[in-house]
């Protein structure tokens, strides 16, 4: 629809009279030329048209923006005792003022107040929130947190803080318990990448069934069960952070060919999708496992692991680096207050002897335990020899540890812990393995893991 010169005028009239805004237009003298609804009320007023606005508007300025011709942005103006915000802005035509709009943006400074608060409580809140989505999706550890002073770990933190400046894929490999999931937290808090999500993916926990649906997403009516709209996957999800496949050795083999594919394209296709999404994530994957012994067994792709293994970690022993158990015994006893309510003051000479004599099969992870069940016996706020149960074996035996007689319940789930720890030791770290020595399915064995909580503080 074409308008014509007319009703365009009549348009700009009847949206000036409408504004929200007290609005007001002077000549340059500050005579009245307009002067809409809502400035008329706010000064209850009615026929000014014409007159000298000093004898309409209190502490008015407009005249002397109209000689000056200098605008007056967000001035504060008092009328009828109260302070408001107005724009004075003057209307140039050729280098002349023509005329002065005036607007008041705020009828009452209060109102802005009120509105700054306002604000800043929105900002408040959107920085609790971002930190609260930091803490549940981003790193928990940095190399801050990795104790020990021994040459190998020393060397090895040296050298993944300058891995976690790059992107390259990580492999990290050793013995459960010895800190893996550390390194890979430390690894992403120290990259480019620290401010997008951490996602962690146990790849033996979850069922072959759904594996391929939790890393890469579903689309609606994809499989009998599946969300209305589909679900991001932990790729998707991890998208600009740091995906962490935990016990990677244990993926099918089906899945590791997609998972290459994802690697090489960077990009995912969900369950029941017609086109790939694109991604950028940076991987890092963790095994307790002997991957070449793997390859050669055929239970992983060759191609697979040299794509992952671009940059490999991996992590000592506790044996290795007895050293560090001063460091790390005093850092476990901190962590293992709140658990257990207990603070130790003093550790007997003999407690060191009895903790260096053990081979910690358990790494870290072990000593843990060990320490959480001695907390429950300590008296006086003094760690003894007698406090430290060390499962059965000679060393021991050698120390001379000391069994309490325990509750009929705590003693069953003592034994129950202890056969999955040594179920562990006898499969080398493997947790297929170890539910296939204790004879129980491998998601009941991962159901006593979780709750036994083996899985914490390595």
């Amino acid at each position: 629809m074409d308008f014509n010169i007319q009703q365009i005028s009549k348009l700009l009239e009847v949206v000036f009279e409408n504004a929200h805004e007290p609005m007001i237009v002077t000549d340059a003298e500050g005579k009245i030329l307009l002067f809409n609804r809502s400035y008329r009320k706010f000064l209850n007023v009615q026929d000014v048209i014409g007159q000298p606005v000093t004898d309409v508007i209190e502490n008015t300025r407009m005249h002397i923006v109209g000689k000056a011709g200098i605008a007056e942005i967000a001035d504060i103006q008092q009328i009828k005792g109260r302070n408001m915000i107005a724009h004075r802005i003057p209307i140039m035509d050729e280098g002349k003022v023509i005329a002065v709009l005036g607007t008041v943006l705020f009828q009452d400074v209060q109102e802005l107040t009120s509105l700054a608060a306002m604000v800043d409580q929105l900002k408040d809140e959107l920085i609790y929130y971002k930190k609260e989505l930091r803490r549940r999706m981003g790193a928990t550890y940095h190399f801050d947190q990795i104790v020990g002073y021994s040459h190998k770990l020393q060397e090895l933190k040296r050298f993944s803080q300058k891995v976690a400046k790059s992107d390259s894929t990580v492999l990290i490999t050793g013995e459960s318990g010895t800190g893996k999931e550390l390194f890979a937290h430390a690894i992403h808090a120290e990259s480019k990448r620290k401010m997008g999500p951490f996602i962690r993916v146990n790849c033996a926990a979850i069922p072959d069934s759904l594996l391929e649906s939790e890393l890469f997403g579903y689309e609606e009516g994809a499989f009998t069960g599946a969300v209305r709209r589909g679900k991001k996957g932990k790729f998707e999800l991890a998208n600009h952070g740091t995906i962490l496949l935990d016990e990677i050795g244990d993926m099918p083999l089906p899945l590791q060919a997609k998972l290459l594919r994802v690697l090489q394209e960077k990009e995912v296709e969900r369950v029941g999708a017609v086109r790939t999404t694109p991604i950028d994530v940076r991987v890092i994957a963790s095994t307790n496992q002997d991957m070449l012994a793997s390859i050669k067994e055929r239970k992983f792709r060759a191609d697979l692991y040299y794509r992952l293994n671009v940059v490999s970690l991996s992590i000592p022993p506790l044996r290795e680096r007895l050293e560090d158990l001063p460091e790390l015994v005093s850092n476990l006893l901190k962590q293992l207050v709140e658990a257990t309510g207990v603070t130790v003051k003093a550790i007997d000479d003999e407690v060191w002897s009895v903790l260096k004599s053990y081979s910690w099969p358990g790494n870290v992870r072990e000593l843990r335990n060990v320490l959480e069940r001695a907390l429950h016996l300590v008296e006086e706020d003094v760690l003894k020899k007698e406090h430290i149960w060390l499962p059965a074996s000679e060393e021991s035996d050698a120390a001379g540890a000391y069994t309490p007689v325990l509750p009929l319940k705590e003693m069953l789930e003592k034994t129950e812990r202890e056969a999955i720890l040594q179920a562990m030791r006898e499969s080398e770290g493997n947790k297929q393995e170890a539910a296939k020595l204790l004879r129980i399915s491998k998601s009941s064995f991962y159901e006593k893991w979780e709750k036994h909580q083996l899985d914490q503080h390595v």
